[in-house]
Formats: C-alpha cells, structure tokens, sequence
C-alpha cells in the first residue's frame, strides 16, 4: 500500500481559521482515502455503568482504547484521526496499522472484561464500505493552539459505520487478539474531578446532530454560532483551568488505572505512582510545571466533531437557558437534534509522551456528561 495513502493524514495542512469558517468552505475538507478504516470502540451498556457509579472508569477505558492506537501510529511514524466519546472512541486508520489495531485492542477487550467486568465492543468497517452505500466521510484538520490541532468530520459516514457495528448482524472481522503485550505507556488520570473557573459556573456537555434532510455543514455553523454568541470565545467558555486543577491522591484512583495499564497491581509500582503524584505538587510550582499546565489547558479535547458536535462547556445557568432556548428553536425548525447534560464539575483523563509538547487532555462532563446527553438525544432520534 502507497506511504502517500498511510501518509494521508499527517500530510493534511492544519487550518488557523474559525470553525464557522471551516464548515462554511468545502475546499477545508478532503475525501477520506477508500482503503482506509473506520475503527470504533464503546462500553456495553455504559449508561448502567455510569448510573452505578463507575462514570471514571468508563472514561479510563476509553481513554485506554485511544492510547492503545495511538502508541501503535507512534511506532509507524503516522498520525490518526481519533474521536474520544465518553464511553468509547472512534479512529480512521490507514491500512499500515489496522491489523494491528484491532489485535491490540482485541486483547484490550479481553482484559477489560477480567479486570472490571465491562464489556468493551471493538468493530471495524472498510470506508470504501460507506461509500459503497452512498455515506459521506469527509475531514479536516482545525487548529486549536500552537502544535495542537483537531480533526473534524462532515457527513454521517461515521454514525453509519457505528450503526453497523452495533447491529445485531454485525459480523466482527476475522481478527485474534495480540498475544504481544499491550502497550499502554502515556496513560494517565492523576486529575481530581476539576471545578469550572468560576464558582457560579456550570459544566454543560452538549451533542448535536443535523436532522434528517438538514445541510450538515449550514446546521453546525447555526450552532457554533449560538455557543459564540452566548458564551463568547473557545477560551472563555473552556471549562478546565489551572487553578481549579487537583491532583488524585487515593490509591484507589491508582489501583483502576494500573488495572487499567497492566491487568495487574504491583505494590511496588502502586507506591511508585503515588510518590511521582506527591512530588507532582513540587514540579508544577517549577516553570516547566507552569508551563505544563498552561498547556494542559490548551490542549484539553473539549470539543470533538465526527460529524456531530461533541463540546464541553462552561459557563452561568442563565448562559446554558439562552443556549437551550436557541437549540430548542433550530430543532422545532426540523435543522438539528440535540442532548444536553449540566454537572458542577469536568472530569479529565490524559495521554503523555512527554511534557513538553505531546500529551492530550480528554474531557468530559462528570457523572458521565456524554453518555447522559448521548441517552437524551437517543430518546429524540426514535
């Protein structure tokens, strides 16, 4: 297969342009190669889970299955497009790293199940698959911030490929899981759940979808621009900062995310972390530490779209009635449909190379924000 093909991705230019300008230029977007695949990941009956209690952990899982393929494009020297969604995650994946892909996160399956007794479902559709049924997957690259860069998804190309691998007639690919030993490096979810910036603030989590015969592309601008409008810029409304962030001590929190890594507690190591996380206290009052958290919050996925919108926000309660009353508008005008979930506080989970420049933030609204708005939008959609 061509490296121009694996290569596909990492060669897309990122664009520094406001997102309603995104969506509002097609020339912003590339077809997504045929002999790519779409890979996706989610939690079996996570709204159960997460009503038990076990909403970090849905979220450690998830976080688990990115750094799993993310470690795999490392190694290839690609970068993927990856979708983080509370209770799973979505990857595009060039032919290079696809067996061993869904062979790791095969495995990743196996020991979820034995060490926390989830079901992880793991699926994969070729895109030429979704374009042989008339679906449209097209996809870009938005820059956030300095290095950090997003991508983002029109046409329900994705939703399609979900629909399949949660069908019943689903048949998984003839794929066994790694015998090779996961590597899960990176991994890490040492952040307590974090308070919005502001003590009258709320955390709102929000997806939204373009309705049935509705212009993707028109209806996410008519949304994007009520959430400027209302809450000001992405900087202003971003739910994470600096001051509000808190250090897990439990070891507890450590014990789930070794299980998580390794299948297994070693003492030795559990100890370990929790003295790196002691002395996290002394590095983040260094300036590197300082320079570290001020990118933290910069490079925090807050906002994720694979052809719907996926965003954490915060702001008053007053901001989020004006919001929905807008929201509510738009789907009486049959162009989206929308759930929308309110907590006092974000949870965050993370991705770290290294400290300087690579490591991703993945945020969500606590109490399990996505998988209740996720739930409310369902209800919507039958």
């Amino acid at each position: 297969m061509s490296t121009i093909t694996n290569q596909f991705y990492s060669e897309l230019p990122a664009n520094d342009v406001p997102l309603r300008d995104l969506f509002g230029d097609d020339a912003f977007f590339n077809v997504v190669p045929a002999d790519w695949h779409v890979i996706i990941t989610d939690i079996k009956n996570s709204t159960s889970a997460v009503l038990n209690g076990l909403h970090e952990t849905v979220n450690l899982i998830a976080t688990g299955s990115i750094v799993t393929v993310l470690n795999i494009a490392f190694k290839a020297g690609i970068t993927i497009p990856f979708f983080f969604g509370g209770d799973g995650a979505t990857f595009l994946v060039p032919p290079l790293i696809m067996d061993a892909s869904m062979r790791a996160l095969l495995l990743y399956e196996t020991n979820t199940l034995a060490n926390f007794n989830l079901t992880l479902r793991v699926g994969t559709v070729p895109v030429t698959k979704l374009y042989e049924h008339g679906e449209e997957l097209r996809i870009s690259k938005l820059r956030r911030s300095g290095a950090f860069a997003v991508p983002v998804v029109l046409g329900n190309g994705l939703s399609f490929a979900e629909k399949l691998i949660k069908g019943e007639n689903y048949l998984r690919a003839d794929f066994e899981a790694s015998t090779e030993e996961l590597d899960l490096s990176g991994m890490q979810c040492r952040w307590d759940k974090i308070a919005p910036p502001e003590s009258n603030f709320e955390v709102v989590t929000l997806l939204a979808i373009a309705a049935k015969g509705a212009k993707q592309s028109e209806a996410f601008i008519k949304v994007i621009s009520h959430i400027d409008e209302i809450y000001g810029s992405p900087e202003k409304r971003q739910p994470i900062s600096v001051p509000k962030l808190k250090l897990k001590t439990s070891f507890n929190s450590f014990r789930v995310e070794m299980l998580a890594k390794l299948g297994k507690i070693r003492i030795f190591k559990l100890l370990q972390n929790w003295f790196i996380t002691l002395y996290g206290y002394i590095y983040f009052n260094t300036e590197s530490g300082k320079n570290y958290l001020n990118s933290l919050v910069e490079m925090s996925d807050t906002l994720v779209i694979d052809g719907r919108i996926n965003t954490v926000i915060s702001g008053t309660e007053t901001q989020r009635i004006l919001l929905q009353k807008s929201l509510d508008a738009l789907e009486e005008q049959g162009e989206i449909l929308y759930g929308l979930y309110v907590s006092r506080e974000s949870v965050m989970s993370c991705y770290v190379r290294n400290l300087e420049d690579d490591h991703i933030h993945f945020v969500d609204g606590s109490e399990g924000g996505y998988t209740k708005a996720a739930g409310l939008m369902k209800l919507k959609l039958r």
